[in-house]
């Protein structure tokens, strides 16, 4: 026989995880349903599915030139990945598995950097950027962004479960340290790959801060720009606003429920 204690404390959870549940998916519900709806019925907080859906569809996409809004924000996003992954990764592998003498010490400094906020290194990046003139350029948003502290830092405690026999084996049938890296460390650490994939992919694409400061044309903004263009104003049109944010939303959610398994072998540590 169960023990009411227990049923009652398994039932309080699910009442518990039901609620935070809720709240998770709530918002995403109501800008589902507010891109369905006029402004007039935003306002008026109606709070079930219209039929302005296309018109609102009509009004975002005439509002820029959306084809290079999106062009901008997924090759920013899909470079910005790419690099960040090589170079972190590299670095991760490099501070787990070569020995030095300060490579401690240097390891250390770089998770003091993490401590520094953004906005005290705006200044000096926008100085430096312009004086190697690529303001208004997609180098000037993806290259302060390539060596990720926290994504070298990740790499390296997962690289802790690297089999180091197999990079032993590997050097043994005569491969050098840059194919070792391509052809046996990349493959065994694919989940790890994956995890950071989604957490790097997330925070290219939803770059706000830095992008407003470099990015001085309207043909070079990017999807978070011009859906914050679209709620400035005295009259905001909030359901165009809506449809703006799921256009900015689905690439991220595509992009992780595409790596979902390999999302949480990655966070487990799982290397296969």
């Amino acid at each position: 026989m169960s023990n009411p204690l227990a049923l009652i404390g398994r039932g309080a959870t699910y009442v518990a995880l039901s609620l935070a549940a809720f709240v998770s998916v709530f918002p995403f519900f109501w800008m589902v349903v507010g891109s369905t709806n006029t402004n007039a019925d935003l306002i008026r907080g109606k709070s079930t599915f219209g039929d302005a859906l296309w018109r609102n569809i009509e009004v975002f996409f005439t509002s820029a030139d959306m084809p290079r809004v999106f062009f901008n924000s997924f090759f920013i996003a899909g470079v910005g990945t790419l690099l960040t992954l090589l170079i972190s990764s590299l670095a991760g592998y490099g501070f787990e598995i070569f020995r030095t003498r300060m490579k401690e010490r240097v390891f250390a400094v770089l998770l003091l950097m993490l401590s520094v906020p953004f906005a005290a290194l705006m200044i000096p990046l926008f100085i430096l950027m312009a004086n190697l003139k690529l303001m208004n350029t997609y180098q000037a948003i993806i290259l302060p962004s390539v060596a990720s502290i926290f994504i070298i830092f990740y790499f390296r405690q997962a690289t802790k479960a690297f089999p180091h026999e197999l990079r032993d084996a590997a050097r043994i049938d005569g491969l050098k340290e840059w194919q070792i890296f391509l052809f046996v460390y990349m493959p065994v650490m694919r989940s790890t790959y994956a995890a950071a994939t989604i957490i790097v992919f997330m925070t290219h694409w939803n770059n706000y801060l830095w992008p407003l400061i470099v990015l001085q044309t309207n043909d070079m903004k990017t999807l978070p720009l011009v859906v914050a263009t679209l709620s400035q104003g005295y009259t905001p049109d909030f359901a165009v606003v809506m449809v703006g944010s799921i256009f900015a939303t689905l690439p991220t959610l595509i992009i992780f429920f595409l790596l979902q398994r390999r999302f949480v072998e990655g966070m487990l540590g799982a290397v296969k």
